[in-house]
């Protein structure tokens, strides 16, 4: 049964969301697990309840937007200014040494097993570093609505982990433009978008 209508996409929307919060809760598990295991399940790539249309698409955006909102409440000027510390020191060093062990990792697959493999392992260091700006990344949506359900928001830890994901939201944009431009080959068009 697909969802045809958009009241018909949002009811089924809410009551699995609503049967898999249920479910991860009798699991011990957290709810955002259950979001999406439910999204992931229904969606248009697993059992298909959900089809690919621009109403789904609508839905998704608000639904995030909404996350966003809520996490927004959580913050104000003032704490993000006694962070600044956490989020260009820490948060700095753990984008760099994921991208740089990524970085390093890959290659020394590869050169390990480029004879055997006979260059199925074969990666260059641009892809590489994709790689490994993709795997310095989390979910900030995610990762304070668990830090919010577990009371850890305001310990010690959990300032340091809002200042890592804060640098990971702003380091977004320069590795959208780095990526790109490291794999066409560099050169004075990527410092002059990086300027811009």
């Amino acid at each position: 049964m697909l969802a045809s209508s958009a009241l018909e996409l949002t009811l089924l929307l809410l009551s699995a969301a609503v049967l898999g919060v249920v479910a991860f809760r009798l699991m011990h598990l957290p709810p955002m697990l259950g979001y999406l295991a439910v999204g992931a399940l229904i969606g248009p790539h697993a059992l298909g309840l959900v089809p690919e249309t621009t109403s789904a698409r609508h839905l998704a955006e608000f639904g995030v937007v909404f996350l966003m909102f809520s996490i927004g409440l959580e913050f104000n000027l003032s704490k993000l200014r006694a962070l600044r510390a956490t989020v260009f020191g820490l948060g700095l060093a753990q984008v760099i040494a994921t991208i740089a062990l990524a970085v390093a990792g890959m290659l020394t697959i590869a050169w390990l097993f480029a004879d055997f493999a006979q260059g199925r392992f074969a990666v260059s260091w641009p892809g590489a570093f994709a790689l490994g700006a993709a795997l310095s990344m989390s979910s900030t949506a995610i990762v304070v609505k668990l830090l919010v359900e577990k009371l850890a928001l305001e310990t010690p830890h959990g300032r340091q982990i809002i200042g890592v994901l804060l640098f990971q939201d702003l380091a977004v944009v320069p590795l959208l433009i780095l990526v790109p431009s490291i794999a066409k080959g560099g050169g004075n068009g990527m410092w002059h978008s990086l300027g811009i």
